[in-house]
Parts: C-alpha cells; structure tokens; sequence
C-alpha cells in the first residue's frame, strides 16, 4: 500500500518531492526571519553588554571593542545587590505560590464542598484586576497589615507575601489534578493510605508536567514585577534587579552598555529557569494541548 507523500504536507506547503523548491525557499526564509526577531534582540544585549563603548544608533551582532568595563561599572552601581534582591524574592515566591496552587487545586479540584465554583470564580477574576488598579490599596494593606498591624514597607517580605499565590497557577493545576482518574485515588484509600499520603504520594507526583508549567510561568510573572517592588521599597536599596535597570536607564551619567550588562544579567536567571523545567514544561503544555 503507498502512501501519498502530499498528505504530510504541512500548512505552509512544505512537501519532500522534488519539484517542491517554492515551499522548501519559502520555509528556510520564514525561518530565517523568525529567527532574526528573536533572536536578534538578544545578540543585541550581549554584544552591547561587553562592547566598551556601544551606539545605541547602530545595531551591531559582535562587540567593536570586547570588554567587561559595562559589568564593572554596573557592579559600582550596586547592579549585583539588586540581582541578590531579585533572586530571593523570586525564590521564595515561587515556592509560595507552588505551596498555595497545589493545595488550593487539591481542594478545588478532588473535595466536594458549597461555594466551589464561586471559589474558583473569585481566583479567576484577581486576574483581570489591573496592577494599577490594585496599587493604592495594596500599598495601605502592606503599610498597615490587617489584625497584625505591621508594616512591610522596604522588606522583601512585602514583596514576597502578593506574590505568593496566582490565579492562573491555581487554575492550571485545578484542571490537571480534574484529569487524575478517581479510581486510583479510591484504590489508594482502600489500601489504607490517610488524606496526606495520598497528596503527596499519588497525586503529587503526577502533577510534575503541571508543576513544570507553572514553575515556568510562575518564575516569569514573578521576575518581570515593576510596580510591586516600587511600591514596596522605602528605599532605592530596596530595589529590584527590573526596577534599578529602569533607574539606570534614566540616569544620563550612566551609559547604553551598562544598562545591557544588567539586561543581560536579568535575562540569564529566567533562561536557567527554563531550561532546568525544559522537560516538565513541553510535557505538561503537550498534555494540556491533548487533554483539550
């Protein structure tokens, strides 16, 4: 039996037979392209980041003049001290928001209780609430915490705290833990495994595509805040990595290559970040694109 070859043809008209030059041309230029805008950015910051003296009028892929000047004048601008802050209120916020979306998920998505779907309603809608709508109120909430009645301004703890449970994290886990079949949680109790056992050791586990996902998203959300670390810090010490590139920017006594080298040096963690969950991510958004 033959198969046609045109049925594995893809949208563009990519096809293997030989007369198919046309889609084959059309497919490396569309590559090409792709690659140069998003690609090229990026060749931008590295270059201009060891370039010792960059034009921010020309685009140049290679450095003129190779140099790590760019990092040690960053370096006196306390570039470092303001990654140091940006690592840590992403560590702990992530891992506050993985803590607060597995087990906000759990309940929404394995117990049966009233008001679920009000529940999960709610999560859904503090993602359409703009930050700027929620700054001042968030502002006189960490200056004055209810009941406690302490203030968090310039802590990293007034950072982390916001940021440590997500609607769409929540979400994302809700769905995948519904797809979790029913029978080997019964199996499990019938076995005599107790409410955290069963958690840790059955559902858990499967949820590692999931994790991945919003490990990723969850990261990225995190590292790329503006608005809540500025409205947090009491001083410019305070600052994050995202807000002090924003102040260097704007100072004239500062150049382009210093502000690249802190570009570059706020690219690398979310890079990592990827590439260390590379698997568990393409796994939980390939079950997702099946599931759906």
């Amino acid at each position: 039996m033959s198969v046609n070859s045109s049925r594995f043809d893809s949208a563009l008209g990519w096809s293997t037979r030989k007369d198919a030059w046309l889609s084959k041309g059309i497919r490396v230029l569309l590559s090409a392209l792709a690659v140069i805008l998003f690609c090229g950015p990026l060749l931008v910051i590295f270059s201009g980041a060891f370039d010792h003296n960059p034009d921010p009028t020309q685009l140049s892929v290679f450095p003129d003049n190779p140099s790590l000047i760019n990092f040690q004048v960053a370096a006196e601008n306390k570039i470092w001290h303001y990654l140091m802050n940006s690592l840590i209120i992403a560590g702990g916020a992530l891992l506050l928001q993985l803590a607060v979306s597995v087990f906000a998920a759990y309940a929404l998505a394995r117990k049966k209780f009233r008001g679920q779907a009000i529940a999960l309603l709610v999560i859904l809608a503090t993602m359409m609430l703009p930050e700027e709508v929620i700054a001042i109120p968030l502002s006189l909430v960490i200056g004055d915490l209810p009941l406690v009645h302490v203030s968090l301004k310039g802590t990293l703890l007034g950072v982390i705290l916001p940021l440590g449970a997500w609607g769409f994290s929540i979400f994302v886990m809700t769905e995948f833990m519904k797809e979790i079949p029913a029978e080997l949680e019964e199996a499990a109790k019938v076995d005599g495994a107790g409410e955290l056992r069963l958690f840790a050791q059955i559902i858990l586990p499967l949820c590692k595509p999931a994790l991945g996902v919003i490990a990723v998203f969850g990261f990225n959300m995190i590292w790329e805040q503006y608005l809540l670390p500025l409205i947090v810090a009491a001083d410019p010490s305070d600052y994050t990595l995202t807000v002090a590139l924003l102040a260097l920017r704007s100072d004239d006594m500062v150049g382009t290559g210093i502000v690249l080298a802190g570009a570059l040096l706020a690219l690398v963690p979310s890079l990592v970040v990827y590439l260390s969950l590379q698997k568990s991510f393409l796994r939980g958004i390939t079950t997702g694109a099946i599931k759906g």
